[in-house]
């Protein structure tokens, strides 16, 4: 019989893979809190025309990546591919414009791109989605990065760089896009069949394509950073300003655009230690200002990222970064004839993680097995209880309470 495995583009997080996780979450959750952010919870799967009105239809997303399929009502439905546009819809959905602005909102859940699977690149993946609704102040900007240079300095993530850039608005861009599109015209023999595709559905694409030759040369083209309009140039000159302040380094990168269309002003990628293209974004966002009125809010300015867990475990791998593994608290390893299973059930109940041998281990192969997977082992025998622990003299107590003591 053929053996079943997990779908290309998958992968299992096994339990030797969860402390690492669980450092990056718990960090994550512990940051948010302390930034002022709540949870929110999106469904897996959204109306599909949630993502072609906010990613664009000409976006690498919807044109090549997304999981989308007919229910058995004829609706068309797509898995998340991003966590922005859900979050946005449910803040329009529940009326959360009426609340105090700005309503601070992250998940950390899984998205789903068809992709070539590659180095941290899976086609379902964990994303924080950190997003900040309602305030177009550049100060909000400069707390969104700072919170995700915050996130991997308090991991130990040392080797990363802020890339930085302004896009402009609808009252700068379209000039730009003329500037673009007339150097483009002059230099279409720089531009491969992705460049020039891209360029068909948003001349700013031009900048996200994947060839490093292609990229070199645009190099030379306009920059929107010449073109921005007065009140987009003091909102991005401010946003360094309080980056500066706060004592975040950035390099700033004239053609960074990211990929989406409802990005406006502020854009911004964390690139982290991995040197490989494809895994080197480990964060990557910006200001999205008119993305809930595109979707039937009012007009409501914000800013957010999308941050995979998978690729920030392995920055974390690359640097020598680990986690305390999960240990018990306390294994009992009993004597033949003598039961565990009254005071395991007792620590339990007090909160203390113990277990028994359920694989009909002799007591050294249980006093074995302790040792190696929790911080206490308890041979029990007929004359009474002995607790072990690495490095320290054998100890005995007599019942749950005298265990207790010396586990305080």
């Amino acid at each position: 019989m053929t053996r079943i495995e997990a779908p290309r583009g998958t992968h299992d997080v096994l339990p030797s893979d969860q402390p690492l996780w669980q450092k990056v979450t718990t960090e994550m959750e512990r940051l948010c809190a302390l930034y002022g952010y709540h949870r929110v919870q999106t469904p897996a799967f959204e109306d599909t025309e949630l993502f072609q009105r906010t990613s664009g239809v000409g976006s690498d997303i919807v044109q090549k990546e997304m999981y989308t399929f007919e229910d058995r009502g004829g609706r068309s439905l797509t898995l998340r591919p991003e966590g922005t546009a859900p979050i946005c819809r449910a803040y329009i959905e529940h009326g959360m414009y009426r609340e105090p602005q700005p309503v601070k909102l992250y998940t950390i859940a899984p998205m789903f791109r068809y992709a070539a699977p590659q180095r941290g690149r899976y086609r379902e993946h964990w994303q924080l989605s950190l997003e900040c609704i309602g305030s177009e102040a550049p100060s909000v900007d400069a707390e969104v990065i700072l919170y995700y240079d915050t996130l991997l300095r308090a991991l130990g993530v040392t080797h990363f760089e802020l890339q930085l850039n302004s896009i402009g608005d609808r009252n700068c861009r379209p000039a730009y896009i003329e500037r673009l599109n007339a150097w483009l015209d002059e230099h279409e023999d720089v531009l491969d069949d992705d460049a020039k595709q891209k360029r068909l559905t948003s001349p700013l694409r031009v900048f996200d394509v994947k060839s490093e030759k292609v990229r070199a040369a645009l190099e030379d083209a306009p920059k929107i950073g010449d073109s921005l309009c007065d009140e987009c140039a003091e909102h991005f000159a401010r946003v360094r300003a309080d980056l500066d302040e706060y004592g975040v380094p950035y390099t700033l990168v004239p053609t960074l655009v990211r990929g989406l269309d409802y990005y406006t002003r502020t854009t911004f990628e964390f690139i982290g230690p991995d040197e490989s293209a494809q895994a080197s974004t480990i964060c990557g966002g910006g200001r999205y200002d008119y993305l809930v009125e595109e979707i039937g809010g009012p007009a409501t300015p914000g800013i957010g990222f999308g941050a995979g867990i998978e690729r920030l475990v392995l920055s974390l791998g690359l640097e020598g970064i680990e986690a305390e593994p999960s240990l018990l608290d306390v294994f009992f390893a009993s004597a033949p004839g003598e039961s565990a299973l009254a005071p395991v059930y007792e620590l339990r109940k007090l909160g203390i993680s113990a277990d028994f041998d359920h694989a009909g281990r002799s007591l050294k192969g249980q006093v074995s097995y302790g040792q190696k997977h929790a911080r206490v082992t308890v041979v029990v025998e007929a004359e009474g209880w002995t607790v072990r622990r690495q490095g320290e003299l054998d100890v005995a107590v007599h019942d749950v309470d005298e265990l207790r003591e010396l586990l305080a």
